[in-house]
């Protein structure tokens, strides 16, 4: 009698990313306990597969994980009978999560074991000490980070600064372990300047155009991954914020309290106040006082003023023209306004790139409401209510655009490809009823595809994944095709079908060669998922090359 090979997958995790550079870590530790376990089982026909999947520095609080997934793709295909853990949360540390991944497990014929928790998942029993020990898998990572803010809270009352990216103005320590900001002395001079101007100018807008006359720039980084940001000009919202952040004060925040910090202050006590009651009593008196510009503003004349940037740092300003009695709004590069230097730059529609920044934003959040990617860390209840009201949210900025969370939006820029969206934190966790600090970093963060297809004088926005809605010029012409093809087979003549179709010669021996199209373009033009840019003008404009794959490489499908 046969002995049923069973295909053995070894899944490895490990929370933080600490020791994972060692020779010998352990993701390879647990690696090795369970390549033991399957050499064990070989008398029952048990095979390790070659393929690691390991997930370094992830936490089991959540399912998006590069090593998790790839495994779920090859179980869902059918490449894997059983997959092995050292303990059952390097799995997962959820209930929740854990159901849907038997689930799956189960759909695919799949099975798993515990190379240290010896149990049968096919009795009631075996089930009822599975689900106790993720429940105290679950209870000790909330604990744990409680103790994390707990700690945060404490370290902050201490005057140190607790990580994330250093404001304008300072750098972190060049000492790792010493939790201190460093002034920058260059930025610190930029920073006294701008406390300096909005004192002299008192308006916001009117400081942002000073500080980009005297050539203030805001801070430039360079990530690991060689990711450059900032070094743009200074917005608005970014001036507002450097003006009340008590951090130049020498202070340290958390929450709603600030805390004596213990590195050096930038602004002097004395500006730092009349700074703060300058913005206080400005901020009232627009409150109280009505204007024509005020009213202007109350309706949303342009929602998106002062938030976005091209890829070169340039404002995009809103302007506006008249045509036939119709005012027509656009966001315009601000060079292009101003005539200064480069002449090349972005005149956007406003209401299309409107509406593409606010299905941008509700499509991040239907998806943080989906994968659950909202809160640090909370029960099944704080998730599934909070994913309620991001659901809601979403759907609120996708109905009512983004003129319905005019303070939702922090800054942005749009660049060739690619649209980023920096959202307002606070406004953030006021929507949803919670605090800063329980927010997922990545909720307040929307990166996104952002592409331009022009039809005529009309220029159609795009940012995101776009629905699939078939291009119905394409469609008549590729029906066409096929039709034109098949008479030309049966001997009609090429006058005749022109006649009949009401076109012109050369327009049906334009058409005609579509119907020997790759089937994969062809597929793509019915489900309406082709290039943003193929155009029925395009196809019969280029000359298409005759083999499949390089049409589909030509045309942007492969």
């Amino acid at each position: 009698m046969s002995i049923v090979t069973t295909r053995c997958a070894i899944y490895t995790r490990k929370s933080s990313d600490e020791g994972l550079d060692q020779d010998f870590n352990s993701l390879d530790a647990q690696h090795e306990a369970c390549a033991a376990y399957i050499a064990s089982q070989r008398h029952e026909g048990w095979k390790m597969l070659p393929h690691r999947y390991d997930d370094g520095g992830i936490s089991g609080g959540t399912l998006e994980r590069p090593g998790l997934q790839q495994l779920l793709a090859n179980i869902d295909a059918g490449r894997v009978d059983m997959v092995v853990v050292y303990k059952i949360d390097r799995l997962t540390r959820s209930l929740s999560d854990f159901a849907k991944l038997v689930d799956r497990f189960e759909a695919a014929g799949c099975s798993f074991v515990s190379v240290t928790q010896a149990f049968n998942t096919s009795s009631s029993m075996g089930r009822l000490t599975l689900n106790v020990l993720l429940s105290f898998a679950q209870f000790e990572r909330e604990v744990t980070a409680e103790r994390i803010r707990d700690k945060i809270a404490a370290s902050k009352k201490k005057g140190l600064w607790m990580g994330g990216l250093a404001p304008m103005g300072y750098d972190p320590h060049s000492d790792p372990n010493r939790r201190e900001l460093v002034v920058n002395p260059d930025e610190a001079r930029s920073i006294q300047r701008i406390f300096e101007l909005y004192l002299r100018h008192g308006c916001l807008n009117a400081t942002a155009r000073a500080a980009e006359a005297d050539g203030l720039r805001s801070k430039r980084r360079v990530f690991a991954s060689g990711r450059v940001q900032g070094g743009g000009y200074l917005s608005r919202g970014q001036i507002h914020q450097i003006l009340t952040n008590p951090v130049y004060r020498g202070l340290i925040r958390h929450k709603d309290k600030t805390w004596p910090g213990q590195h050096e202050a930038i602004v002097e006590a004395s500006l730092w106040e009349e700074v703060q009651h300058r913005l206080v009593a400005t901020s009232a008196r627009r409150r109280g006082t009505i204007t024509k510009t005020s009213k202007q503003s109350a309706t949303g004349a342009a929602p998106l003023l002062g938030k976005f940037r091209d890829e070169t740092g340039d404002m995009l300003t809103p302007t506006h023209t008249q045509r036939h009695d119709k005012r027509l709004r656009y966001y315009v590069s601000n060079r292009l306004l101003n005539g200064r230097g480069d002449q090349h730059g972005w005149r956007l529609p406003a209401p299309a790139l409107e509406m593409a920044v606010a299905n941008a934003i509700a499509d991040h959040f239907f998806a943080a409401a989906h994968h659950h990617k909202i809160l640090h860390a909370g029960s099944a209840g704080d998730a599934l209510l909070v994913a309620t009201k991001v659901n809601a949210l979403a759907q609120r900025v996708q109905t009512e655009g983004v003129r319905s969370a005019p303070g939702l939006i922090e800054q942005g820029s749009v660049e060739p490809g690619r649209i980023q969206i920096t959202l307002n934190s606070a406004a953030l966790a006021r929507e949803l009823d919670r605090v800063v600090e329980d927010l997922d970093p990545t909720l307040s963060r929307v990166e996104t595809a952002f592409t331009c297809k022009r039809r005529g004088v009309e220029l159609k926005l795009v940012a995101g994944d776009r629905e699939t809605t078939p291009d119905t010029t394409l469609l008549r012409g590729l029906r066409a095709a096929h039709r034109w093809a098949d008479l030309l087979k049966a001997g009609t003549s090429l006058r005749r079908i022109a006649t009949e179709a009401n076109v012109t010669e050369s327009y049906v021996r334009r058409i005609v060669p579509l119907a020997t199209l790759s089937p994969k373009i062809q597929d793509a033009i019915v489900r309406g998922t082709q290039p943003v840019d193929l155009t029925l003008e395009r196809l019969v404009r280029d000359r298409l090359p005759l083999r499949f794959h390089d049409q589909e490489e030509m045309l942007g499908l492969r």
